[in-house]
């Protein structure tokens, strides 16, 4: 048995007893945060619409102080990270740089950071301004999810 081999032999058996021993191992973990889905808005308004989930978007600026504290906050929050990544598709648009300049407008956008919650059928339902923890996030999620 060449060197390689034998290394090669004990790092298996050991990461065998290891898996046997840590029965989450190889288990797939719980977000512990909020998972954002790239692509095109008419992109993610097609999977909307197929999946018959609603939308949060996260509608930030790169300067924006609160846009900054709820992606290191709010957003990693273990509550608002399973609540929001089991009910909708989430969403995070710089409103001044590629189509986020063109949907600000269409949206009339004007403060950040600013949350908006649309319909499975791309219909905007519900607006929020500002920044928010968790539980206010879920609150608006639910209040949001009710609206047709």
């Amino acid at each position: 048995m060449t060197y390689t081999m034998l290394i090669f032999a004990l790092v298996s058996l050991v990461s065998m007893s290891f898996a046997q021993n840590n029965p989450k191992a190889g288990m797939k973990k719980e977000s512990q945060e909020i998972d954002f889905t790239n692509g095109k808005w008419s992109e993610i308004a097609a999977k909307a619409k197929k999946s018959n989930k609603y939308i949060f978007v996260d509608a930030y600026t790169t300067w924006c102080a609160p846009c900054k504290l709820l992606k290191s906050k709010t957003f990693k929050e273990k509550e608002a990270a399973v609540y929001f990544n089991k009910n909708f598709i989430n969403v995070t648009i710089d409103m001044e740089s590629g189509e986020g300049i063109a949907l600000a407008e269409k949206w009339k956008v004007t403060a950040y950071p600013t949350l908006l919650f649309f319909t499975p059928q791309g219909k905007l339902v519900m607006t929020k301004i500002g920044f928010v923890n968790g539980k206010q996030l879920i609150e608006f999620g639910e209040q949001a999810s009710k609206k047709k």
